[in-house]
């Protein structure tokens, strides 16, 4: 039986695009390691990994949205004012930090509860749920804000501080993330997960609470990216009137690019936010290294941004047009002669 050159070709293109950015990714690796003597110093790996860990732990929850078939654009607005309100509480209000800090989790927790809710219940779809509440959320925070920057808590710049700090955040954000890996891979949950990604009709047929999975990943894409948003927040030790600013944008560009589908049901957090969280941080580090203006970062990471939504689009298009081929070649009877029946 003869297979046809255009599955071959598609199923080339499909591993191409499955598999592009970590190429792009190890080519860029050598690259800034040669063009910049401190690249690969342990210095400059370490400051890289702790600032992209962050970004790793923000990433799990909307990676867990995005396995359902969802998207959730209010992250960014969602981390905001959960630093807002439990940093107005601590510094004006003497909340004490062991109550402030579980409080900012609660907050971000609820927003992300009133997304499912919004999405399950009033049947809105989630791009304009969460739109609505981007510019809800941002609105707000800026109005307890007064568009002005915050300072944060003592025990925060204390924490800061701390010798190994930055190897103490590369610790919690990889432990947050092997307990999500394995939230999606190993629990009941995460199979309910997948399926819905896959086809929320057929897991309902199946017996699997469509609702209850898509309002959890909601709850738990609010909880990680606070969570990851304090880690930040630690680091820069103050609040902008921009916090949180284009995270969502960020986080879905670092789920696409660690191989998580935009379509839902597809993809592994380890390695893949691993690879997807590091990549843009490592971009622009190695620019600063090059003595790049940082007034090119947003154009550099939007490029990237488009570029991985882009292949994700062919790899779905051509993924389905492989099966579709490989199917309609197997129903083909092998010949062996003319006289063959």
């Amino acid at each position: 039986m003869m297979r046809s050159p255009n599955l071959h070709a598609l199923r080339i293109q499909n591993i191409l695009l499955s598999y592009g950015f970590l190429i792009i990714f190890f080519l860029l690796l050598v690259f800034f390691s040669v063009a910049t003597p401190h690249f690969f110093s342990v210095n400059n790996l370490v400051t890289v990994f702790a600032s992209a860990a962050p970004w790793i732990l923000m990433a799990t929850g909307e990676t867990l949205v995005i396995m359902t078939g969802n998207i959730d654009i209010s992250v960014g607005s969602i981390l905001f004012l959960s630093m807002v309100i439990g940093d107005t509480l601590m510094l004006q209000r003497g909340l004490s930090p062991w109550l402030g800090i579980p409080l900012m989790f609660l907050i971000g927790a609820g927003l992300g509860s009133i997304n499912g809710f919004t999405i399950n219940v009033l049947k809105i779809n989630p791009l304009i749920t969460t739109l609505g509440m981007l510019f809800a959320l941002r609105g707000f925070s800026l109005y307890l804000t007064h568009e002005q920057m915050l300072d944060i808590p003592q025990v925060f710049h204390d924490f800061g501080k701390l010798p190994y700090f930055q190897e103490l955040v590369i610790g919690i954000s990889l432990a947050g993330l092997i307990l999500m890996h394995f939230l999606v891979t190993r629990t009941p949950f995460g199979r309910q997960v997948m399926a819905v990604g896959n086809s929320q009709d057929i897991a309902a047929r199946l017996g699997v609470p469509v609702k209850r999975v898509i309002f959890l990943s909601y709850v738990l894409s609010g909880l990680m990216v606070t969570i990851g948003g304090l880690l930040q927040l630690m680091q820069v030790s103050i609040i902008v009137s921009r916090e949180g600013q284009g995270y969502e944008f960020t986080l879905i560009a670092s789920a696409v690019i660690g191989g998580i589908s935009l379509f839902g049901g597809e993809g592994n957090m380890i390695p893949g936010l691993i690879l997807g969280g590091t990549a843009l941080v490592i971009v622009e580090n190695g620019l600063t290294n090059l003595g790049v203006t940082p007034y090119l970062y947003p154009m550099v990471r939007g490029g990237i941004i488009f570029l991985a939504m882009y292949a994700d689009s062919l790899k779905s298009r051509v993924a389905k047009r492989v099966h579709v081929l490989s199917e309609a070649t197997a129903e083909i009877p092998l010949t062996t002669g003319p006289g063959a029946s």
